[in-house]
């Protein structure tokens, strides 16, 4: 009985030796013995109200409720101002991974920007995730295995927007549009549908960022006859035009200014009165169900009374996905993390059982929204009518329209 006890003993022994070895094994599998994660944005600047620290506040939000750690190492946060200048933004992320033993990179940034960045995260084989920048260029022509666009992109945006201007009979257009990467591909993307549809191109012109002054291109626009003025900008810029084309009485002299994509933060700080009735389509809404409430009201309490808009849920969700993938793959290798991320289901307060494209594109649903007028609002940021819900596989480009090789 003795000698059976003490073989008993010695076989624990051994087996709790080889517990500990796996574990020992699985913990190294995390480089640094931390999860770094690097946020990047414009935090001051044009851009800084779409994500900035709001999108800093939800990426806090998702580690916190994620437990502040994956497999027994901490979850750190890293944050950058990349001043919408490119080679800021791509020196900044040249120096996090290769210095600083960064895993993984967040960014809402210009287009510019993030079209720098994805090129050095695919060399240096680390996961990039967009939530803000808009280019469809990430996700076609430039689209890298290691990149995933979790929010909107200038090709989903402009096919809403035209093709419900179209429906309703405006089949002219003048564009006013931001002079850098971003501005010129959501022109592009919706020149297409445009004369796809059968509509006309009217003219063009080109702004620079962060323009205060929005007379001279209004004024050409209205001389255009054409019956919409589409911006193709965003941030403080498309708050100065639309503000300045009401005050020059553009809308009221008939012709109609729309924007290829707002956030819900810009419709708040420009006034209901400017942009009423506008019709465009969103990745998401604070007021959709039970759980996108939930959340709204968790981050206004943290974040000066604001709800969060689609940038800054959008990196809830893509950091919540990207901690889930080195939990399940063990590691936080940039491939086998990747891996996972295409391999999981997204699933949180605004995704159900969504994946993630070869070319990067997190497949969600799209929502077509009108903006309410003043006197329609019940309460704060209560400024959107859901008209439908728009299906991934209609909203998105196609695989077959698609020039990325990943979808080959």
């Amino acid at each position: 009985m003795l000698k059976t006890n003490r073989f008993a003993v010695v076989a624990a022994l051994l087996a709790g030796s080889t517990i500990l070895s796996a574990g020992a094994a699985f913990a190294q599998e995390i480089s640094g013995d931390i999860v770094k994660i690097g946020i990047m944005a414009d935090q001051s600047g044009p851009y800084a109200d779409n994500g900035g620290p709001g999108a800093v506040e939800a990426a806090k939000m998702a580690i916190e409720d994620f437990g502040g750690e994956v497999n027994g190492k901490k979850v750190e946060l890293v944050i950058a101002d990349d001043q919408n200048k490119p080679d800021i933004g791509a020196a900044i992320a040249q120096k996090w991974v290769d210095q600083e033993g960064v895993d993984a990179i967040v960014g809402g940034s210009a287009s510019s920007i993030a079209l720098a960045i994805q090129k050095i995260m695919a060399e240096k084989k680390k996961p990039y995730m967009l939530a803000g920048t808009a280019s469809s260029s990430l996700t076609n022509d430039a689209c890298s295995p290691m990149g995933s666009q979790w929010v909107l992109d200038t090709y989903s945006l402009a096919k809403g927007v035209i093709k419900s201007m179209l429906a309703a009979g405006n089949d002219s257009f003048y564009f006013i549009t931001v002079d850098y990467t971003f501005g010129k591909t959501w022109q592009a993307d919706a020149t297409k549908f445009i004369e796809d549809g059968g509509g006309k191109v009217m003219g063009s012109v080109l702004h620079p960022l962060n323009t205060n002054d929005f007379s001279s291109y209004l004024l050409q626009a209205q001389a255009s006859g054409a019956k919409v003025i589409v911006l193709a900008n965003s941030g403080a810029d498309f708050a100065n035009a639309v503000k300045q084309a009401q005050e020059f009485g553009i809308q009221a002299g008939g012709q109609q200014v729309v924007a290829l994509g707002l956030q819900i933060n810009q419709v708040h700080g420009i006034g209901l009165e400017a942009v009423k009735g506008m019709s465009m389509v969103t990745p998401g809404y604070w007021d959709l169900n039970d759980e996108t409430r939930a959340f709204a009201d968790k981050f206004k309490k943290r974040f000066r009374d604001r709800i969060p808009n689609e940038t800054m849920s959008g990196t809830y969700s893509a950091i919540t996905h990207y901690l889930k993938s080195v939990k399940e793959a063990g590691t936080d290798d940039g491939e086998k993390v990747v891996a996972k991320m295409h391999e999981l289901p997204i699933n949180d307060f605004q995704m159900k059982d969504v994946k993630i494209r070869a070319d990067g594109q997190v497949m969600r649903p799209m929502y077509a929204v009108t903006i309410k007028s003043p006197d329609e609002v019940k309460q704060p940021y209560d400024y959107y009518t859901v008209t439908g819900t728009i299906p991934a596989e209609e909203v998105w480009r196609p695989a077959s329209e698609s020039t990325c090789p990943l979808l080959k």
